[in-house]
């Protein structure tokens, strides 16, 4: 008792004390009308573009789907399958490293922007603002005791709450099942068990993190936050207060005596996260940008120049005008290249890729065998894999053992999206003066295509 408690421990204990919900003030200005653009982007594709059709192969389809169980995904005229998961991982590579240089540029601009739990945070409190009122209102209603008018207001957000997180785990489901064939079992209530598991745990998850955690989610459960320092270096920009130009602080000004803030406080009631900015980067600083604009706006009250609090590096805080370009920072040089790198070797891949598959299998059952005509026959089977959305012909020869031919059927159809099976019997002459185990290639080429063809290696047995 009548220790003193250290730092550490004291960081511990305000990691569990309980701060209440936050409430934070409605403000104007480029950054919080930046922000809201980003939410009526990000919203617009995200509801909007499960609903687009696309006309392939002279049917109508979903544009953006991912069709697990037959194991495809549609991007547009896009059609990629398991066989493409390289692709897959580079589109997530990519994602990380653009992340990456994003942060090392403008630190947590993406989560202040465009991170999914800012964006339905802002709905969601947009929603709760338009129900209960302004900050001071919503704070004096949770205050107050619950009577029939509180239990009715908190009933009517809550319940718009459940409606918009339902419609969103709706959405989302219809990226992997087509909405037009969800919706109805939705309504007859027929939907099967994988579709009900995630349309009651997206929208669950969706009200949760949206309308309760909040800011708890950027403080405490963002994996993010947390490792997003070792990506910083003193020349990264984050919404930074100007200590030099602001301190010391005074309620009254007085020329020469004070500095600009005027520590009003606007700039903590405005944070979605519940941070006073003044105290330095802080890791649950998103980088929203909305501290900027209300210390702006007092800013041109009080009629002094704006910036007290901008986006600026700690060098530059420290030696105004010192920031070096872009450019010629090593770290956003390292992660520039990377991901010009990344996305060259991505669409490469994505050039290279093949229409067609073949898997060539020798017939384990009789090595050779030969017939009366002198001929020595080997036995295949060869699996064709069609990954277009047409029906196609193709056409097998063969190369590498002289005289040989394929006995039979050369000419075979595969269906979009399916494996072919074929049986082939490859005849050679005994009397060519090769012996053993000779190497053979499959050459299978579209008859309507001729740049979708695959050589496929195989050997071919002799006496």
């Amino acid at each position: 008792m009548g220790r003193p408690v250290s730092k550490v421990r004291e960081a511990k204990l305000e990691l569990y004390r309980k701060k209440g919900k936050i409430h934070a003030k409605a403000v104007e200005g480029r950054f919080n009308t930046l922000r809201w653009s980003m939410v009526w982007l990000t919203q617009a594709i995200f509801y909007g573009l499960c609903w687009v059709d696309w006309e392939s192969a002279g049917s109508s389809r979903q544009a953006v789907l991912f069709d697990i169980a037959h194991e495809k995904l549609y991007w547009f005229g896009l059609v990629l399958w398991p066989q493409d998961a390289l692709l897959l991982a580079f589109v997530l590579i990519i994602a990380a490293t653009a992340l990456f240089l994003v942060t090392a540029l403008a630190g947590r601009l993406f989560c202040g922007f465009a991170c999914p739990q800012t964006v339905y945070t802002s709905i969601f409190t947009w929603i709760e603002a338009r129900i209960e009122g302004d900050h001071l209102a919503r704070l004096k209603l949770d205050a107050s005791p619950l009577t029939p008018r509180k239990l009715l207001i908190k009933t009517a957000k809550h319940g718009i709450w459940a409606v918009v997180a339902i419609w969103t785990a709706v959405t989302f489901v219809g990226y992997f099942t087509p909405i037009r064939e969800l919706l109805p079992t939705i309504v007859a209530l027929d939907t099967g068990p994988w579709e009900a598991f995630w349309l009651i745990f997206y929208a669950a998850f969706t009200y949760v993190q949206a309308g309760l955690a909040r800011e708890a989610v950027c403080q405490h459960m963002c994996p993010y936050s947390r490792f997003q320092g070792v990506m910083f270096d003193p020349e990264t920009s984050n919404v930074a207060y100007d200590r030099q130009r602001g301190e010391p602080r005074s309620n009254r000004r007085q020329a020469g005596q004070t500095g600009d803030c005027i520590d009003c406080g606007i700039c903590v009631q405005v944070c979605p996260t519940g941070i006073d900015i003044r105290d330095g980067l802080q890791y649950q600083c998103i980088n929203c940008g909305l501290c900027i604009d209300a210390c702006d706006q007092v800013m041109e009250k009080i009629g002094v120049p704006i910036g007290l609090i901008r986006f600026a590096s700690e060098n530059e805080l420290v030696s105004p005008g010192s920031q070096r370009p872009w450019y010629s920072r090593p770290r956003v040089g390292v992660y520039a290249a990377l991901l010009l790198v990344l996305c060259g070797m991505g669409l490469w891949t994505l050039e290279q890729r093949s229409l067609l598959l073949v898997d060539v299998l020798r017939d384990r059952g009789a090595l050779l065998r030969e017939t009366s005509e002198g001929l020595i026959e080997n036995a295949y089977t060869l699996k064709l894999m069609n990954l277009s959305e047409v029906p196609r012909d193709f056409v097998v020869r063969i190369a590498g053992i002289p005289g040989a031919q394929i006995v039979g059927q050369e000419r075979f159809t595969a269906e979009p999206g399916s494996i072919r099976p074929v049986s082939l019997t490859v005849a050679a002459p005994s009397d060519r003066g090769l012996s053993g185990i000779q190497a053979m290639d499959f050459l299978i080429e579209a008859v309507d295509d001729p740049a979708i063809k695959v050589v496929e290696r195989s050997s071919f047995a002799l006496p």
